[in-house]
């Protein structure tokens, strides 16, 4: 399996530089990385920093977690079919949420080929103390980015006294306790924090892995449907029992009397079928919280 990191902050907060030192280290370990590349306008500005030498997608002119989601799906195929590589590394745009952006990565067609480990958010130092002058739309996605990472650069630390410092990882490891915070400048990481992180992704065949997702916020799960069908009616009982921390659900369910497994989406309490006019496997990947205890339809 190929490992997968999600890089997140806010726009300016220092994702490329921490993205190309990060590079750096890996070619250190003889490790060969892959990137893919979010900007939202039409040029590829952040994409020249990347060498030559390294399989590189650009995704210009939308987010990653809107439009851009079938379109990452396609970059990720692409790269697993033709390159040669041991580490994804996605780097978002500014303004992407964190959930969003790490759904658009998981998809039922390779889910079981990559081994996300987690979301790194970059947050500049010096805006956090001074979020209040944000609107407040792009104050909340900022604190979003912060809330959902599992692990968090609190990045610019030159620019603040020691008083500040002090102040902003107080105020970081209270709005969430569950990362890891390192205070840095240049976005520069050791690798072997990135290697620590756990691994998010889960796999069930017949029974629940009942195995903990320790310290992490967001985690997923993939579910393969053996021998089993459900009417769509049984299939959205079950959707209804879900808890408030399962925020998306995406893949292809096998329904009575019909001949290839839908295509079900599910996000914030919506639910979408689409027939499909291809046998598509049947694997449900499931995002949230807590999800290795989650008791899934059709699994004992």
């Amino acid at each position: 399996m190929k490992d997968v990191y999600l890089f997140s902050g806010f726009l300016g907060s220092g994702k490329t530089s921490m993205l190309t030192d990060v590079i750096r280290q890996l070619k250190e370990k003889n490790l060969k990385p892959a990137v893919i590349m979010n900007e939202l306008g039409k040029l590829p500005f952040d994409s020249q920093a990347v060498e030559k030498d390294i399989p590189l997608k650009e995704m210009l002119e939308g987010c990653i977690c809107c439009s851009g989601a079938e379109k990452t799906e396609a970059q990720i195929q692409s790269l697993l079919l033709d390159s040669d590589f041991d580490v994804l590394i996605i780097e978002t745009t500014g303004a992407a949420h964190p959930v969003e952006a790490l759904d658009a990565v998981y998809s039922p067609l390779f889910a079981d080929k990559l081994n996300v480990k987690g979301i790194v958010t970059v947050a500049d130092s010096k805006l956090w103390l001074h979020r209040e002058t944000l609107t407040p739309q792009v104050r909340s996605l900022f604190m979003e980015q912060i809330r959902h990472a599992h692990l968090l650069l609190a990045n610019k630390t030159d620019l603040l006294t020691e008083v500040e410092q002090g102040q902003v990882v107080y105020e970081l490891q209270g709005l969430n306790p569950h990362a890891f915070i390192l205070q840095t400048t240049n976005g520069r990481v050791p690798l072997h924090l990135l290697e620590g992180l756990k691994a998010t992704t889960q796999a069930d065949k017949a029974d629940i892995v009942k195995a903990p997702i320790a310290s992490l916020q967001l985690g997923s799960r993939l579910v393969e449907f053996t021998d089993v069908e459900f009417s769509q009616e049984q299939f959205e009982d079950w959707v209804r029992t879900l808890p408030e921390t399962i925020y998306r659900m995406k893949g292809y369910v096998p329904i009575e009397g019909i001949k290839n497994p839908m295509l079900f989406q599910y996000a914030y309490g919506m639910v979408q079928w689409l027939p499909e006019y291809i046998k598509m496997p049947a694997k449900l990947v499931i995002i949230g919280e807590n999800v290795g205890s989650l008791p899934v339809i059709g699994m004992n």
